[in-house]
């Protein structure tokens, strides 16, 4: 059992007029098997909180802890985050030219587990892990995103997260952009991964259609930078019929 801590967190990134606060002091614990859902309209720090987490230098970390496991992932650097067991999937993934996604995975999962995985059974398990997400296995053999299609990036986000197997993976709008086939299997390909290693999930989204597909413990309502609102699935059906009218009518 793993525990992912947020305590107290306050973020703030750099703009043209000085530091401008983003996180105001944001406390959410997750632990493995559980599936948390963000919800938020836009520019109440959802994001933030992911690449907070992950370690992108934009985003400076003025106050607060995040511990897996009890050990401030703060003050790792961007590579021992993942190597401690998190997993970032972008809501932009990049295009890396030259890098092809089979070379790519593989230095991945090395540097991870600290050794290169045995050659035959690797590619088993990649063209497996393709099949289940409906990836041409011919894009092994491509430039990582390069060309890729929205849903194509975004699947081979969850096909990162089903070889590398981290403890907890912040997926930061993952159905962005995905028309309803691309979604239903790449929310198949999270439901997967987390019935098979019981990581948990942060599931960053706008709206409740992802979760018809990726059920939710624990829904959590962002608004200017904090912690509005909290509790079960059923937080979600309230937020599809009214929206976040109420919590920044409260914030005005």
């Amino acid at each position: 059992m793993s525990t992912l801590e947020i305590k107290n967190l306050h973020v703030s990134v750099e703009t043209n007029d000085g530091p401008k606060p983003i996180l105001r002091g944001v406390d959410l614990t997750i632990r493995s098997g559980e599936v948390h859902a963000i919800m938020g309209p836009n520019g109440s720090g959802k994001s933030t909180l992911a690449y907070s987490i992950a370690g992108h230098p934009k985003y400076t970390v003025t106050e607060g802890e995040v511990l897996l496991d009890g050990e401030n992932v703060l003050e790792m650097s961007v590579d021992e985050r993942a190597r401690a067991g998190l997993f970032l999937a972008m809501q932009y993934p990049v295009e890396v030219p030259g890098v092809t996604v089979s070379n790519f995975l593989r230095t991945a999962k090395t540097a991870i587990t600290g050794e290169a995985p045995a050659l035959r059974k690797w590619v088993g398990d990649v063209k497996d892990a393709m099949h289940k997400l409906r990836m041409d296995p011919e894009f092994a053999q491509r430039d990582v995103n390069h060309g890729f299609s929205g849903g194509e990036k975004k699947r081979h986000e969850i096909l990162q997260m089903e070889l590398l197997q981290p403890k907890f993976a912040v997926l930061d709008e993952t159905d962005s952009g995905l028309d309803v086939d691309a979604l239903r299997v790449v929310s198949e390909g999270v439901n997967r991964v987390h019935e098979a290693t019981g990581l948990g999930v942060m599931l960053i989204t706008h709206y409740t259609r992802i979760l018809q597909y990726i059920k939710p413990d624990f829904v959590h309502v962002f608004v200017d930078g904090r912690v509005a609102d909290q509790g079960g699935p059923e937080l979600a059906d309230r937020l599809e019929d009214e929206g976040y009218d109420r919590y920044l009518t409260a914030t005005v």
